[in-house]
């Protein structure tokens, strides 16, 4: 077994702040924000954080006990992604507007698939390959600090901003998600969806 090790943590940190993204997603966050009129930052950090360690930890097995195959969760999560996108740059209505959707955003769609998305599920089971799990798990500790921290300076931010420049950066991190969802439907969707060839 591995031990304790903070260049492990300092890599695994490193990979996973890029995979959650918690400041180019700052735009959508706002847009949450604007139809809950209010998030709970301690509440989607520590599920986001509880949802990563569990998937640390038993990820693979829950998924097999399920029979869910890892491609299918990363393309759900893609489809999720891209209906987020779509809102940001159309201005269309896809997430129902009601109020079970306002006490619940801090969890979906914020804490899951934004923060831990199957683009960092993923992400979890690839790192345990290379580090020790205990420096994985450090290494979402510190990232959640991190998450923590931008949700609870998103106000500030969007009043730095004004509403033109948050509009700006919505349609621009709109295209980026879009982007980001394809690109995780194209990876995960080839596998998944691939037939046997016809014997001639």
């Amino acid at each position: 077994m591995k031990d304790f090790d903070w260049i492990e943590i300092a890599k695994a940190f490193t990979i996973l702040f890029a995979v959650i993204d918690i400041i180019g997603n700052v735009p959508i966050i706002i847009k949450l924000k604007e139809k809950a009129g209010e998030i709970h930052s301690l509440k989607a950090s520590i599920v986001a954080f509880i949802l990563m360690l569990v998937f640390l930890f038993a990820g693979e097995f829950l998924l097999q006990l399920l029979g869910v195959n890892i491609k299918a969760f990363a393309v759900a999560g893609s489809l999720i992604l891209f209906a987020l996108a779509a809102e940001m740059i159309f201005g269309v209505e896809l997430f129902k507007d009601d109020q079970t959707n306002y006490k619940i955003v801090s969890i979906v769609p914020l804490a899951f698939p934004l923060i831990a998305g199957a683009g960092t599920m993923t992400t979890l089971i690839s790192l345990r390959v290379e580090f020790a799990a205990i420096n994985i798990a450090v290494a979402v500790f510190l990232n959640m600090i991190l998450v923590y921290a931008t949700l609870r300076l998103t106000s500030r931010i969007e009043k730095l901003l004004g509403e033109g420049g948050i509009a700006i950066l919505q349609k621009v991190f709109g295209i980026i998600l879009l982007a980001i969802a394809v690109k995780l439907f194209a990876d995960n969707a080839k596998e998944l969806f691939a037939f046997a060839p016809v014997n001639q």
